[in-house]
């Protein structure tokens, strides 16, 4: 066994964000958990206060709430926050300390050295006497190439996603601004529609319910009804499941708040930046309870609407920005049923709203494909991690390329 501080020191170089040379800026911000690379950065010119200095080849390791996993190796020069240690490799390959780092060994052994009650951090004292298993350094670079080929294929799988996200933002401000048809627009109060397209007040054709204040004292860990919360949706409209995450609920139900497939749901608390009118349509029949904070919209005129259009109009900039605009609250936004009712909405044939949904819809498959991927290999990843970092699976003897690795 080595401890930490004989395969790495604290670089401690310090320097203004003045200084010319200082290349990038890298804050905690720019650093996503359990990732290998910077995926952003920022520019010395948005900060002011003396930085510490990093070069390519280092590690910058987050000793900021240690359980969000936040290190990366650098693959060029700058500055970053005094919020993150710079960690220089001795003798090892970076990519190989970054994966120690990311080990559920040392995650649990940084948590045990924090300090603080509101902002733990942990320090380079509390991490440098963090024991990890002795490689030789051809298996160290075989265990790096390994780790570093299925962070390659995540990180691929992420520029896959934000393209298809691109793509549909760009695709929905088409198709709510022309349609499907190609006919020719027309200047109305709301902005540019088809022709054919009528402006209508939302609440003429849907109404809105307030969800139930289910009792806190009745919330478990597991059972047979799940409390709908705005952590239910995606920040860009959708239904998040995050399993570890679901509330259950044991008490007695009010009629009329189980939900049904298919039942459309807006967000009127945002708990989270960009969660405010976001909307998500329910998967599955008598599984679902409607909390409070949530809007059931219910449709006045079935034959004239599609829930599917309406929810995606929902998750557009146009209909979002106006939302907010309309909303109180300082630290936490909420609305409310009249305030959305009050909305103007371009409204086109029942045809065509199915045929815009349906595309939609279409982008929101491929999107969540490829985000099942990329969940499949961070499992993978996190795996594999930890059994190559504790020689439950060895690779000494496998012909692995290691020339990416190279110290």
């Amino acid at each position: 066994m080595r401890l930490l501080n004989d395969i790495c020191e604290l670089r401690r170089e310090t320097c203004s964000p003045h200084d010319s040379n200082s290349g990038i800026y890298v804050g905690l911000e720019h650093i996503d958990p359990g990732q290998f690379f910077l995926s952003r950065h920022g520019s010395p010119t948005q900060v002011r206060s003396t930085k510490s200095r990093f070069y390519a080849g280092d590690v910058l390791y987050g000793k900021l709430r240690p359980y969000l996993d936040k290190a990366v190796v650098a693959e060029t020069g700058g500055i970053c926050s005094t919020d993150i240690l710079v960690l220089e490799p001795i003798e090892v390959p970076s990519w190989f300390l970054c994966g120690i780092i990311h080990s559920d060994a040392f995650i649990e052994h940084a948590k045990q050295t924090t300090y603080g009650v509101n902002h733990p951090r942990t320090s380079w004292s509390g991490i440098k006497e963090f024991e990890t298993m002795t490689f030789a350094l051809l298996e160290q670079k075989k265990i790096a190439a390994v780790l570093l080929k299925i962070q390659r294929a995540i990180e691929m799988q992420e520029k896959i996603i934000q393209s298809l996200r691109d793509l549909k933002k760009s695709t929905m401000q088409y198709l709510f601004t022309h349609g499907l048809r190609g006919e020719k627009t027309k200047m109305t109060k709301i902005g540019e529609i088809p022709e054919s397209w009528n402006v209508v007040q939302l609440g003429s054709i849907v109404g809105i319910k307030h969800g139930y204040a289910f009792k806190s004292q009745h919330f478990t860990s597991d059972g047979e009804y799940i409390l709908l919360t705005p952590g239910s949706f995606f920040e860009e409209g959708g239904f998040r499941d995050e399993p570890e995450k679901r509330k259950y609920y044991s008490g007695v139900i009010p009629e009329g708040f189980v939900l049904e497939e298919g039942d459309l749901l807006v967000a009127m608390t945002e708990q989270k930046r960009g969660l405010l009118g976001s909307s998500l349509i329910v998967p599955e029949s008598g599984k679902y309870l409607h909390n409070q904070r949530l809007g059931l919209v219910q449709t006045r005129v079935q034959s004239k609407l599609s829930t599917g259009f309406l929810s995606h109009l929902f998750n557009t900039s146009r209909i979002r920005q106006r939302i907010e605009f309309s909303a109180t609250g300082m630290k936490v936004r909420h609305t409310a049923p009249s305030r959305i009712l009050e909305l103007s909405i371009p409204l086109p044939a029942l045809e065509e709203q199915s045929d815009i949904a349906s595309a939609i819809d279409a982008l929101n498959s491929k999107l969540l494909a490829h985000e099942s991927k990329k969940a499949v290999l961070q499992d993978l990843f996190k795996t594999t991690l930890n059994k190559l970092m504790t020689g439950e699976i060895r690779v000494s003897d496998l012909d692995i390329d290691v020339r990416e690795v190279e110290v």
